[in-house]
This record gives C-alpha cells, sequence and structure tokens, in this order.
C-alpha cells in the first residue's frame, strides 16, 4: 500500500508520511506464528468431545462431529482471509496540499499551538506527521496540543478488523484543492447554509435568501457539484439536497427523521433538544483562534421547547448529539415493527424484507437469528465501527483536509488584510454571500453552529457520513426498498406538529437514502464539513458494508445449500448492487 501526493509539482522536500502496514506490524509476525500454532492445535479426543467425569459419553456429540466442526469453521475462515489478501489493494492519493503550502495553510491543525493569524506550529505539526509515520503510541504521546481539547482516536486508523475489507483496503479520491473553484463552492454553500439556519426548509420556494442562495450557487457553474434541475439551475428544492436516488422528492427531512418510534412497548416521539434561533458561534477572529488552538470560550444556548426538526439549526442541533447509528437504528424500528390500530403516529411501517430475504416465500419457517429482527438489528450496529476505522485512516493518514472553520479564517484573513493573495479561487473572494456575512456578524468568518467548532479530527473523510453509507446499504439489503411509506409526513413552521404530506409517494429507497443526506449534510450545515467530505463518505460506508455482507454470506446455511442467492439493491449512485 502507497500513499501519494496528487500533484506532480510538490516540493521534494516536504516531509510526508508513507504509511506501510509492515512497519506498524514490526516484530509480531513470529508472534502470530506462535499463537497460531498453539491455538489450532487439537487437544485430547475426549477433550474435543466434552467429556468429563460424570457426563454420559452418549448425551454428547461425538469428538469426530466436533473436530468435523472444529475443521470446516477454520477452514471457513482461512478460505476468507484469502480472498481478502488476494484482492487488489487500493493506490490512496491526496489533493497535495501538505506539501503545496509549507505553512500547511490547507490542512488539519486544529488543537495544535498557532500563531496570531491561526498558523500552526511548525515544530507541532512535524511531531503529529512522525507519529503518523511511525504509528509509536510513544509519538503520538508526544504531539503538543495548543488548548485543553485533545486529538481524536488518531491510531483507530491502524486497527486490524475480522469481516469485512480492512480498513486501509478502501480509499476516496483526493479531496478538492485549498485553491480550487470546487472547494470555493462548497465555501460558498457552507456561508449560505450558515445563514438560513434559521429557515424552515419547507419555505425555502418563497424565502428571499434562500432563492439568492439558489442563484449564487447556479452562477458557479460546473464547479458547483450539489444538484440541479434541467438547465444546469439550482432551485429552492435541491438547494442543500444531495444527488443520490429519490432525495430530491418531498419533504427535505426523511420520514425516518420525523416519525415516531416504537422501541417494543416503548415509544420515542421525534421532538428534540434544539438551539435557539441565531445561536451562532465563532463570529469574531479572537474566539476563532482561541477554537483553532484548542480552547472554547462560548456556549450553546437552548431552546426551552422540544421540536420536530424544521430548520438546519434544529438539524444540527441533532447531529451534535446522536449516537452512532442512532439514526439508521431509528429507521429499522420504524420499517420493521407492524402497524397498530391505536396510535397512528405511534404506529410502524410494517415494511416487508428485502423480495431476496430466503424466508420470503417459505412455507414453514421464519428468519430470526439469521435473517430476521435480531440479524437485522445486530448487522446494522456491526458496520458501523468498520466504517470508521476506514474513515479514521482517510482523515489522519492519507488527507488531513482542513475543516471549514480554517478555511474561514484564511477568507477573513485574505479579505481584511490580503494575507493569501492568489490561493483563494474568487468564486468565494467575490460570493455575494461574504457581504451578507459580514453585514450579519461584522467578520468574514463562517458562523458556526457549535461553541466548539469541528470535532478534533481532520474533516475528510467524515465520520458521520461514512456511517451513514454503511448502515444504510445495510438497510437497502435487507428491506424491500420499493415499498411506499404509509401516513407520510412534513412539519409546521414552529416545528411544534406533524402535517399530513401531500404530494407523489414516498419509497423506503428514496427516504433511506434521504435520511442518509440528512445527516451527512446535517453536519456541514452545522459548519464542520464539506460536502464532498459527505458525498464520497457515503460511497467509503457502502464499500465496507457490502464487503461484511460477502464475507458473512457464506457463514449461513440458507446460502451454503442454496436457499438465498443473493443480494438485490439499489446503490447511492443508482446501479443495483448484485451479489
Amino acid at each position: 500500500m502507497s500513499i501519494e501526493q496528487d500533484d506532480p509539482q510538490a516540493p521534494e522536500s516536504a516531509e510526508l508520511p508513507n504509511v506501510n502496514r509492515r512497519q506498524f506490524l514490526g516484530g509480531a509476525g513470529a508472534a502470530v506464528v506462535g499463537v497460531s500454532a498453539g491455538a489450532l492445535a487439537f487437544a485430547p479426543k475426549g477433550e474435543a468431545a466434552g467429556v468429563a467425569t460424570g457426563v454420559e459419553a452418549d448425551s454428547i456429540i461425538t469428538g469426530e462431529a466436533n473436530i468435523g466442526r472444529t475443521l470446516a469453521s477454520y477452514n471457513f475462515r482461512v478460505n476468507a482471509a484469502k480472498i481478502r489478501r488476494d484482492a487488489p489493494h487500493p493506490q490512496h492519493r491526496s489533493n497535495g496540499d501538505e506539501a503545496r503550502y509549507p505553512t500547511r495553510i490547507g490542512s488539519y491543525t486544529k488543537g495544535l499551538p498557532h500563531n496570531e493569524f491561526g498558523e500552526v506550529s511548525a515544530s507541532a505539526y512535524s511531531k503529529m506527521l512522525k507519529a503518523l509515520q511511525t504509528g509509536s503510541p510513544a509519538d503520538f504521546e508526544a504531539i503538543p496540543l495548543g488548548g485543553p481539547r485533545f486529538q481524536t482516536s488518531p491510531q483507530s486508523g491502524l486497527a486490524f478488523d475480522l469481516e469485512g475489507l480492512d480498513a486501509q483496503a478502501v480509499t476516496a479520491p483526493p479531496a478538492p484543492q485549498l485553491s480550487s473553484a470546487e472547494e470555493a463552492g462548497e465555501a460558498v454553500e457552507l456561508y449560505w447554509m450558515a445563514l438560513l439556519r434559521d429557515v424552515p426548509f419547507d419555505n425555502y420556494e418563497t424565502n428571499d435568501l434562500a432563492i439568492a442562495a439558489a442563484e449564487d450557487l447556479t452562477s458557479l457553474g460546473n464547479s458547483f457539484k450539489g444538484p440541479k434541475e434541467p438547465g444546469n439551475v439550482v432551485t429552492p428544492q435541491t438547494l442543500f439536497r444531495d444527488p443520490l436516488p429519490g432525495t430530491l422528492n418531498g419533504p427535505y427531512l426523511s420520514q425516518f427523521m420525523l416519525k415516531g418510534t416504537p422501541y417494543g412497548s416503548e415509544f420515542v416521539d421525534r421532538r428534540s433538544r434544539v438551539f435557539a434561533e441565531g445561536d451562532d458561534h465563532m463570529t469574531t477572529f479572537d474566539n476563532w483562534l482561541t477554537v483553532q488552538n484548542g480552547g472554547v470560550n462560548e456556549t450553546t444556548t437552548f431552546d426551552p421547547t422540544r421540536r420536530y426538526m424544521r430548520n438546519g439549526r434544529d438539524l444540527s442541533a441533532w447531529v451534535q448529539m446522536d449516537v452512532l447509528f442512532q439514526a439508521y437504528f431509528n429507521a429499522l424500528i420504524i420499517m420493521g415493527t407492524p402497524p397498530s390500530s391505536f396510535d397512528q403516529n405511534a404506529d410502524g411501517m410494517g415494511c416487508p424484507p428485502n423480495p431476496t430475504n430466503p424466508y420470503s416465500n417459505s412455507a414453514n419457517q421464519i428468519g430470526f437469528a439469521t435473517f430476521g429482527p435480531p440479524h437485522f438489528a445486530a448487522l446494522l450496529c456491526e458496520v458501523a465501527t468498520r466504517a470508521l476505522k476506514a474513515t479514521w485512516f482517510q482523515k489522519w493518514f492519507l488527507h488531513r483536509r482542513l475543516r471549514p472553520e480554517a478555511f474561514g479564517g484564511l477568507v477573513h484573513l485574505q479579505k481584511t488584510q490580503d494575507r493569501y493573495p492568489g490561493i483563494l479561487h474568487n468564486n468565494i473572494l467575490n460570493s455575494p454571500v461574504l457581504d451578507a456575512t459580514f453585514e450579519k456578524y461584522g467578520s468574514y468568518l463562517c458562523p458556526m453552529a457549535f461553541p466548539e467548532g469541528s470535532p478534533t479530527h481532520p474533516s475528510y473523510t467524515a465520520g458521520h457520513a461514512t456511517v451513514a453509507g454503511a448502515c444504510v446499504t445495510i438497510l437497502k439489503a435487507l428491506f424491500d426498498e420499493t415499498f411506499i411509506i404509509p401516513n407520510p409526513v412534513r412539519v409546521s413552521d414552529d416545528g411544534l406538529s406533524l402535517l399530513p404530506y401531500t404530494g407523489p409517494p414516498l419509497t423506503v429507497l428514496g427516504e433511506l437514502h434521504k435520511v442518509c443526506s440528512n445527516i451527512g449534510t446535517g453536519r456541514n450545515i452545522a459548519g464542520v464539513h464539506w460536502r464532498s467530505d459527505a458525498i464520497q463518505s457515503f460511497k467509503l460506508g457502502e464499500k465496507i458494508a457490502i464487503s461484511i455482507l460477502e464475507d458473512q454470506k457464506a457463514s449461513y446455511n440458507e446460502i451454503r445449500r442454496g436457499f438465498f442467492k443473493e443480494y438485490i439493491f439499489t446503490k447511492f449512485d443508482g446501479t443495483t448492487a448484485r451479489f
């Protein structure tokens, strides 16, 4: 495996880590061989059969049968490992910004010491690079901090997994470069997202600011990669959405983010704790600099009333506090619970399983531990941490992309001091969104929804979005994606009630893609991620989930005996997955 800078003009003197898996194994090879040999040694025949004092021999499975099962299990695991061993390994490529800018202004530096302009200490960054190159826990402990916030789990990108693709066997393309038109276009969108946080999604069609945002993003042409209507036009209906099948249909928020969730005999009403209107942060340079050094000197103000999410600020609050796979577990329960007659708002959907489920047409069996509810629930959660390990490798050991808040600092310093001439693209520097931002806040910084700004790990790829891609892929493999959502709803402008939605039918596929988009883009609306962070991370999570489904297939009797043939579902790019 190699890591390369995607820049033929990168300085030769740039010290970039060339991560090699072998160097992290060190001398572990001999130890692994020793452990394996001991673990694979068979116990005496009596012990293998489970024979113990006072146990009748004919009351247990014979030793020969146990040994046969042990050998079959061993061969299954070895063959699965060989398949992964022989699979092509990707070439990992970054966008070259780390080598391109010796001051590291195009890279993630949050939490390290910075100068008065928010530029990182060269020695601190070098120590971080050394730790990422050696993988030594001692070197990670030696990374200096600029404030009280700790760096988040950089070593997890070096972890191995026992099923599915290895964390380093998947990759994402290079992120847009700091000076590119695409990066500028993503920044323009982020500034508009910040200004529109308090506007209900359903009001975009008539809101002057939303209409202005759509016109500005349209003016960027192909450098803006968001969805558009015919004529290459961004409209209020496509604003801040993603180009996934079904996400442009109906209300902005997925039905799985709105409908009540029956947890067995319990019930969760979906009104949430939300931020107070206008609760923006990091709009002064002094506060911005404090946060870059790892400090926090502001607090969150909450609305005293719980509300159904209706705007970007409400969604920002949700994605700050959510549990790792919460949105998708909610969707699983909503789909999997049968409808009831006593309370429509507490109803499950009763969505049938994917038609490929082996028990869909069984004459006398239902799925449970395999191809049934416990299997579905466990599998959904299982992929989440594996997705995180893959994305954490991309974050720390490859891309180290700066967070949008850091880009906002560059914009502010360029507009006020001309500090970075010729670096930032005119698409952001000349956008009317900057004038609107300055008029409201008195600075050109990108306002954040969280007082601490982003988490203390690099921006690309995105943890929330990678987990979203993995979990939603599992749900599409398990449920019938063509199922029409019953009793769809939308949110009142005040967020206090759910109202009937009366537009075109909404499908499980579209609403699953939409919940994926809501979580990924919700992090963008909060100001902590970029559009490309989310889009590429959905695909990364999809690869991880498919690899786990592939590895598990051969372990099920239903598959080995021909009772189950293949998974079939629609991928994020609209093509069909069949395996």
